[in-house]
């Protein structure tokens, strides 16, 4: 989808911002599992260690055991070398920075300009070089729903901010936020940008639902 509108822009470089924040997020979850299964490994062996000295367990399984526990450790710590995740995190990080640097000039700008718009290419560049294109697939997914629930939340707030503003009793429900089958006043209705804001996102959704 083209942007070319200043909005649009911003919209866009949110989206995959939090897309990236949520790829390095995996990321780091995958690298801790790992990381906490070497270390469960470890511990494993050096109780049974412990144990077969106390004990005096000098039987041939016995043996076996620490063998076979330190080899599946030392082949973990290689399959965490080999998917290299440090450096694939670097690169996310580095991917989002570049995309939040772009991002502040957008909200600094109040037209879209040909400096603007080359940043906002190079940006997407980075990002589609740092993410594979299944996982980019993934993460836009969850980005631009959790996007679509911020601004419907934001609405729901501002409307009640309204109503206290012009003061109307407001019972909170037990997520402080207002029914979806309460009526809106018409003093109270979403702006019209923020209603091109959320058919945007479901658009783009779609889009990527489709693909």
């Amino acid at each position: 989808m083209i942007k070319d509108s200043i909005d649009e822009i911003k919209n866009d470089l949110r989206s995959k911002r939090d897309a990236l924040a949520m790829a390095h997020q995996q990321l780091t979850k995958d690298s801790n599992s790992w990381n906490q299964a070497i270390i469960a490994l470890s511990l494993t062996t050096g109780l049974i260690e412990s144990i077969k000295m106390k004990l005096g367990l000098n039987g041939a399984g016995w043996a076996l055991v620490p063998i076979i526990l330190s080899s599946i450790t030392a082949a973990c710590s290689s399959l965490i070398k080999f998917r290299n995740f440090s450096q694939r995190q670097e690169i996310l990080i580095q991917a989002s920075a570049n995309l939040t640097s772009v991002l502040n000039k957008a909200r600094n700008h109040k037209t879209l300009d040909d400096e603007l718009l080359t940043e906002y290419n190079i940006a997407l560049e980075k990002l589609e070089t740092s993410i594979y294109p299944n996982e980019r697939k993934v993460f836009l997914k969850q980005s631009h729903k959790n996007l679509l629930e911020i601004l419907k939340q934001e609405t729901k707030y501002f409307n009640l901010i309204n109503l206290a503003n012009a003061g109307e009793n407001i019972e909170l429900s037990d997520d402080s936020s207002m029914s979806s089958e309460e009526p809106i006043d018409e003093k109270t209705r979403p702006k019209k940008e923020t209603l091109d804001i959320i058919q945007e996102v479901q658009t783009e959704n779609d889009v990527i639902n489709t693909l």
